[in-house]
């Protein structure tokens, strides 16, 4: 086991989250010498955005459990996961390529208090609240000092926990980082893991995608950052940005269907309102191209990481006057069929050009849509309980904005409802909220 080392952290502003205490865990075996994870061209291209996750547990879940009982399997997991408790390295000039070196210096683990019980916690409307529930770090200025995931347990007046992480895009997508979480609660229930992966080499280069010879038209879904970040790996957007997060029922889901029409499921229904809405509402040009992101096919059995979400981008027609005057149908047509992935070969190849050094945006390049729906955020599971709710979200979205929708409480069934995750700037907020109030009766609590 590897030892951590605990310091108190400076307790938040508005006193809510008190008692911070760091820690770092790492494998419980020692990786090896010299071993290093090159990432891909497309995880280089998501290295300024942060996944960053909420669980909530009811008390029971975390009963007779001590903090080292929590991090005694962690050891184990990340024996598995050797890679996410590695530190960025750059290769030597010319190459300067971002690689992991994978030294075993851990991931970083915090636990803290709240003044509120999980019940008051939950009835605050405020998204941006949650980010106390979540590790707010980020990769740099100093890379070989950065870990790229982050855990925050934080317990709450009542007994009930919320587990937060943080995760660095650059290691993988939401499937990723949720496959991670639902096999450290697995492995909390006495789930008995397979010897690691073998790392006998001494560089595992991550597979490139493989249509990216035959990417030929740039990609329309990244945006290059001016000017560059260097090893500070954060962006300073031109607007104020805003979180907004609300549910939609299953009722209201269904007044979308009868209004909509057409064999559309919740998440081209919601894309396509909030698509229009942000059309009629934007000062500048309005969103004629839009990114879509879905989730893409299952990573090989011996690749715990990777960024193999589908990106595509679709466009309104010539024949549209104006995407705030649009069709809702024609809308959700083009988000349902308008892509299976393409930009994927494009941001590959651009990356490439650029030997890896490149810093550019996906989401908010374009306003950017993203299909949570079928991630298994549900399947984690903590000593046989089930969260009550589960929250994510994506920092370092560019000033177009994004969109994310996600299953609702009981795991997004067909009958439920969904959570949606807006990011705009924020005079474009107060103007959504406006109209989904009006159009929609949404967030009229």
């Amino acid at each position: 086991m590897v030892p951590s080392t605990t310091t108190a952290a400076a307790t938040p502003p508005d006193g809510l989250i008190y008692d911070v205490r760091l820690t770092s865990v790492g494998p419980g075996n020692v990786t090896g010498q010299d071993v290093a994870y090159e990432p891909s061209n497309v995880d280089l291209a998501m290295k300024l955005h942060y996944l960053r996750g909420v669980y909530y547990l009811e008390g029971a879940a975390f009963e007779g459990l001590t903090v080292l009982k929590i991090k005694e399997p962690l050891f184990t997991l990340l024996n598995q996961y050797y890679v996410v408790c590695g530190r960025l390295r750059r290769a030597e000039p010319p190459s300067s390529r971002p690689y992991i070196k994978c030294n075993d210096c851990g991931v970083r683990f915090i636990e803290a208090c709240c003044r509120k019980t999980l019940d008051e916690w939950r009835v605050i409307k405020d998204a941006a609240l949650e980010n106390l529930l979540t590790p707010r770090g980020v990769i740099g200025p100093e890379l070989f000092f950065s870990p790229p995931v982050w855990i925050q347990l934080t317990k709450f007046k009542c007994g009930g926990v919320s587990l937060g992480l943080c995760w660095a895009h650059i290691l993988g997508d939401v499937s990723s980082a949720v496959k991670f979480m639902n096999m450290f609660g697995k492995v909390i229930g006495g789930l008995k893991l397979e010897p690691p992966v073998s790392v006998a080499h001494s560089l595992h280069k991550a597979t490139a995608h493989q249509d990216s010879a035959n990417a030929v038209v740039g990609p329309l879904s990244i945006k290059k950052v001016s000017p560059p970040v260097g090893d500070h790996w954060i962006i300073a957007n031109n607007s104020t940005m805003q979180s907004l997060s609300f549910y939609v029922s299953p009722s209201q889901l269904g007044q979308m269907k009868s209004v909509i029409g057409g064999d559309y499921g919740p998440f081209e229904l919601i894309s396509s309102i909030l698509w229009r809405a942000v059309g009629r509402h934007r000062k500048g040009p309005e969103p004629r191209v839009v990114t879509v992101c879905k989730k893409g096919p299952e990573t090989r059995e011996d690749s715990h990481v990777s960024n193999s979400q589908l990106i595509s981008t679709v466009r309104v027609g010539n024949d549209f006057s104006a995407v705030g005057e649009a069709d809702l149908s024609e809308l959700a047509r083009l988000v349902k069929h308008g892509g299976g992935g393409e930009e994927l070969g494009k941001i590959d190849e651009a990356v490439e050009r650029e030997g890896g050094n490149i810093d550019v945006v996906l989401y908010g390049a374009k306003l950017t849509l993203v299909n949570m729906e079928d991630v298994e955020f549900y399947e984690f599971e903590w000593r046989g309980h089930k969260p009550i709710g589960v929250s994510y979200q994506i920092d370092g979205v560019g000033d177009e904005g994004c969109v994310l929708v996600l299953p609702g409480p009981c795991g997004g069934g067909d009958g439920e409802g969904r959570v949606v995750r807006v990011v705009l700037p924020e005079d474009e907020v107060v103007e959504l909220k406006s109209e989904l109030r009006k159009e929609w009766s949404i967030m009229n609590d």
